[in-house]
């Protein structure tokens, strides 16, 4: 219900004073309701009004529509000047106040009360009916607004409008400020309000306090603030900080409006009423809290995905992602259908927005087709990797995609992510594509692979070694010997030995690493590169070996090379000398040692010529002079 206040200038009131006073109203007001409503009562006619207005001449000064709210109710308060009071002063007003229920005004903006017929032209007396039913006016529906607003407005009025909810957007946002209205006809300032009204979400309509005129717009406490030009110029200066917008030549500025701005300009030119309708459906104030710019941004961007409707910026993106992020914001159902085209086209943040409530909304559809873009930005963007949900099924569309990411990897590492990125999304990764990628990276350096073998799916991992071998083969020798870091040639060795067998050049300073740092593995090392040797020709090879065994062998160790290659050792200079060497270390102290003199045994057996069976001979005289009983029998022994 309503109650409804009449207040004027009277000889006699109910109070039985003169002045003026609340002349009628309906029985029964909310405790303190009157009290509330008192500091609205005023008018002040405009400076360039005539001092003593005939009656032709009053049907010209400015109606005054109020909407704001006392004690949690909307007031809405209607002033027109009278002129003469009871004496036959000048000065006199009218003003009618309607008070309704919070919900009396849901599904309907103020602004369309402007013409209403609930409005009194006199004052009555004695009591006023309830209100049961508030009923707007003619003139402010949109439909009648959208054609004047195409042929009456400013010479940019769809401009001038998109300006304008900007700024009524940032006023409620901050929940302070205003913005003037000038005009010399006080219906052009309530069509602007009613246009505007019907540009925001209803519940943010609501919150859109608004005068249609006032003699102080710098003492105005509403949102929108109507006044005349000779008003206007008059207080300007001491009200620099307002917004003041000529409803005649209309709002110009620098900068691009808002998309939320720029849709509602497009409804309203289109008349697109459905348009405004989804809009207001989209972005509803968070409960009591005034309409987030932010909001109202991202409604327009999910409308604008919803209808292809241009390209959407990453901040207009985030805008979108934050509101179907918000607790409780509602996603009308026909967003599911009409979204689904512009998935292919949304950001991560926005993919993963819409996946999370498309699934809590039952749209499986929208929710796949989201943990698809998701997979697809996930194959260049790490940041999509760590977010990235599970397909429900296969997504056999991405393998273009995976070909294409591989192709484009800069480096192994990303070869690996895009691999582990395909298997996630269930995805085939053809093993030659992704050798072939591996192959060019590697040309280039390889110090990544051990961390690009770790992050790539098994079952890619021999197509990325694969393709690493064949890329370090091409390499020039300095980016190889660069990229071969002692990491990298112990994941060479452990995992792609047999490939190393065809590539010389990779395998040969990958064995040298591993024999040079780990002593344990040298023998099997060394019959590595032995069976290289025919293939490189000998030189890489015996250098590498003299890497290898650049330690001279223990006794053990030289007796165990010596039984795993034998002969063969004669044919290496740099392994036949060995034994020697392994005397050498050894000293004086050593050779007469069981293993000492095994290893001399073993050296006469497999190497009866040369050099290290001379070294044999003389340490096993060594041994048997030493341990001679008589020093005959010792000096038998050296001579031998």
């Amino acid at each position: 219900m309503a109650w409804q206040l009449h207040y004027t200038s009277a000889r006699r009131g109910p109070t039985g004073r003169a002045g003026f006073q609340f002349v009628a109203e309906t029985p029964g007001l909310p405790d303190g309701l009157r009290a509330a409503v008192t500091p609205y009562m005023s008018y002040r006619p405009p400076p360039d009004a005539p001092l003593s207005p005939d009656d032709a001449e009053l049907s010209a000064f400015p109606v005054s529509l109020l909407y704001d709210r006392v004690d949690g109710r909307p007031l809405l308060l209607r002033c027109r000047y009278l002129g003469r009071d009871y004496s036959g002063r000048y000065g006199n007003f009218f003003a009618h106040a309607v008070v309704a229920d919070p919900d009396e005004l849901e599904g309907l903006r103020p602004a369309e009360l402007w013409h209403a017929p609930m409005w009194s032209p006199l004052p009555g007396g004695g009591d006023l009916d309830e209100l049961d039913d508030l009923a707007p006016g003619a003139a402010l529906d949109p439909e009648s607004l959208a054609a004047w607003l195409a042929g009456s407005g400013p010479p940019d009025p769809y401009g001038t409008l998109a300006r304008l909810v900007d700024a009524v957007a940032d006023v409620l946002g901050r929940g302070h400020g205003r913005i003037v209205l000038v005009a010399a006809d006080v219906e052009l300032i309530a069509r602007w309000i009613a246009v505007v009204s019907y540009s925001l979400p209803v519940a943010a309509a609501a919150r859109l306090s608004f005068v249609t005129y006032t003699a102080d717009p710098d003492g105005a406490a509403q949102r929108l603030v109507g006044t005349t030009p000779d008003v206007w110029a008059a207080v300007r200066h001491h009200a620099s900080h307002a917004l003041a917008v000529d409803l005649h030549a209309g709002l110009t500025g620098a900068g691009e409006a808002s998309r939320f701005a720029r849709a509602v300009a497009a409804c309203w030119r289109d008349a697109d009423f459905p348009g405004l309708d989804a809009l207001g459906e989209l972005a509803p104030p968070a409960g009591a809290a005034p309409p987030d710019p932010a909001a109202l941004e991202g409604a327009a961007t999910l409308l604008a995905l919803c209808r292809r409707d241009g390209p959407v910026t990453p901040d207009e993106e985030r805008a979108a992602a934050a509101l179907l992020a918000r607790p409780g914001a509602p996603v009308p159902d026909w967003v599911w259908r009409d979204l689904a085209p512009g998935v292919a086209s949304m950001g991560l943040e926005l993919a993963l927005a819409v996946h999370e409530r498309a699934l809590a909304a039952g749209a499986t559809g929208v929710a796949r087709d989201c943990a698809a873009r998701i997979a697809v930005l996930a194959l260049s963007d790490p940041a999509a990797r760590e977010r990235m949900p599970e397909l429900p099924e296969r997504a056999d569309e991405l393998e273009p995609r995976v070909s294409q990411a591989l192709a484009d990897a800069p480096d192994l590492a990303e070869v690996a992510a895009v691999a582990a990125v395909a298997a996630r999304a269930g995805t085939r990764v053809d093993p030659d594509e992704l050798a072939s990628a591996a192959a060019g990276r590697a040309r280039l350096g390889a110090a990544d692979l051990p961390a690009a073998h770790r992050a790539c799916p098994a079952a890619a991992r021999d197509a990325l070694l694969d393709g690493a071998v064949t890329g370090l083969a091409a390499a020039a020798r300095r980016e190889r010997a660069a990229a071969l870091t002692p990491a990298t040639c112990d994941l060479l060795y452990e995992h792609a030995a047999e490939r190393l067998r065809a590539v010389p050049a990779v395998a040969i300073p990958v064995l040298a690493s591993v024999g040079r740092r780990e002593r344990g593995r040298r023998i099997e090392v060394t019959g590595a590169l032995l069976r290289l040797a025919p293939a490189d020709g000998g030189d890489d090879v015996d250098a590498a070996l003299a890497e290898v065994w650049a330690a001279p062998p223990s006794a053990v160790e030289c007796v165990d090379l010596l039984d795993a290659f034998g002969k063969e050792l004669a044919d290496r200079p740099v392994l036949a000398v060995l034994p020697s060497r392994t005397f050498e270390r050894l000293g004086c102290d050593a050779l007469a040692d069981a293993q000492t003199l095994r290893l001399a045994a073993r050296v006469q057996a497999v190497l009866p010529d040369g050099r290290a069976a001379a070294d044999a001979t003389a340490v096993r005289a060594y041994a048997d002079a030493i341990t001679a009983g008589r020093p005959d029998d010792a000096a038998r022994a050296m001579d031998a």
